[in-house]
């Protein structure tokens, strides 16, 4: 995947606001691995996925439908954004062991 910026959090954040709680781990998960093959195949074949885009994870996320930003007063939306860093560091600390 490539370097994660304050805009990738933020988007894969919004996304989750748009599904059940009970959902957002997994779409957290799967968005994540989309933007990982993205990014295998733009190194391979130098042209973006013709599904998930340029490898960022605001490009998954940019896929699915986006609530709008709230602020960071919004409980839901501060759940959803502590969901993604999770996701984020867990996969560090997973590649760091590899």
């Amino acid at each position: 995947m490539r370097p994660v910026l304050h805009g990738d959090v933020s988007s894969a954040a919004r996304v989750l606001l748009t599904v059940p709680q009970r959902n957002r781990d997994r779409l957290c998960a799967i968005m994540i691995a989309e933007a990982e093959l993205a990014d295998r195949y733009v190194a391979r074949t130098g042209k973006l996925h013709p599904q998930f885009g340029n490898g960022s994870l605001m490009a998954a996320a940019h896929g699915r439908r986006l609530a709008n930003e709230p602020g960071f007063d919004d409980l839901q939306y501060c759940q959803c954004f502590e969901i993604v860093l999770r996701h984020l560091i867990r996969l560090h600390i997973n590649q760091t062991r590899s």
